[in-house]
């Protein structure tokens, strides 16, 4: 079979969750220059989500854009009747969507615990319950979640969501067992220090920088560009022996001292 073949996704349609900027813009333009379509999930940015449709939409992919948010309590419903009024299925999943919030660990509250955790684990669980049947009847399916370096390397200032990617990427490991004989895999792709929005203000430090860029191996930031061969290759079938895995791209900062 060859490399060309192997990277084709022609004809699934894939949900890419705060797919308007970051990492999620990255992965989401990798998949559709395969051939993918994109059902683009954004919680508030319409401007760059519509940005970033446009980019898909030159590549020659169809896009759809979801605007919500994946904190509500009503999820599962309201996925279901959006799915049912535009009329796909999804056969790749990319949860990249998440919360984190810095602060100190006696300084977190009930509901900035909650928030992230129902966002970070939570939401993710539900989609796959959403997304699983369909993937089940085609027996082919691609889940990706985003984790973070933060799993092996937990932040002082960010208590629960390092927490979060670590119950996350538990969970995969959990599914890889029950939906690998089903033609579906689920990995986490797991990020370091990447220059995205959110990371801007604290990365605008150049002491602070030069600080995380000297615990990184390669010596300097990632982008989000960084991610998307990763990506392509766990949502094809050139990833198709790949499945509970936890495929780091943070230029060596986990590796121990």
């Amino acid at each position: 079979m060859s490399i060309d073949r192997l990277f084709n996704i022609r004809e699934k349609t894939a949900l890419v969750t705060g797919g308007g900027q970051g990492i999620g813009r990255s992965v989401a333009l990798a998949l559709a220059g395969q051939g993918a379509d994109i059902v683009l999930n954004y919680r508030s940015n319409r401007q760059l989500a519509e940005k970033t449709a446009t980019e898909i939409s030159a590549l020659g992919a169809k896009v759809l854009l979801w605007e919500y948010d994946l904190i509500s309590e009503t999820l599962k419903e309201d996925f279901e009747s959006f799915r049912e009024a535009h009329g796909f299925r999804v056969d790749i999943l990319v949860l990249n969507a998440s919360i984190q919030i810095r602060k100190r660990w006696d300084e977190v509250t009930l509901s900035e615990f909650n928030d992230q955790m129902h966002v970070n684990v939570r939401a993710s669980l539900e989609l796959i319950q959403c997304c699983v049947p369909h993937m089940e009847e085609q027996h082919w399916g691609r889940i990706v979640t985003l984790g973070s370096v933060q799993q092996s390397r937990p932040s002082k200032m960010m208590i629960v969501y390092a927490a979060s990617k670590s119950a996350q990427l538990n969970m995969v490991r959990n599914l890889a067992w029950q939906l690998g004989d089903k033609g579906i895999t689920i990995n986490n792709l797991a990020p370091g220090v990447i220059g995205t929005i959110r990371n801007e203000a604290v990365l605008a430090d150049p002491v602070f920088k030069q600080k995380i860029e000297k615990n990184i191996p390669v010596g300097y930031i990632g982008e989000p560009d960084d991610l998307a061969g990763a990506a392509l290759l766990l949502c094809s079938d050139a990833g198709r022996y790949i499945t509970g895995a936890d495929l780091k791209v943070d230029g060596g900062m986990s590796l121990p001292e």
